[in-house]
């Protein structure tokens, strides 16, 4: 029963995208790891993007600069 957690900053990602996701990878398990997509588990965890880091600061912080 594989189960994928995909974390994504909650930037607008919208359901279908979410939907596109699920979808890409519940099949990405079936072909290359011949999985069965009924037991197969996918959840997507939106991020605020004060809660996220990288080079040692917030991503929201890092994004005003950019």
């Amino acid at each position: 029963m594989p189960y994928v957690n995909i974390k994504v900053t909650d930037e607008g990602v919208t359901t279908a995208q979410k939907r596109k996701l699920i979808q890409g990878v519940t099949e990405l398990l079936v072909n290359v790891l011949d999985k069965d997509p009924e037991t197969t588990h996918i959840v997507i965890d939106e991020v605020h993007v004060n809660n996220w880091g990288m080079r040692g600061e917030q991503y929201g912080e890092l994004k005003k600069h950019n």
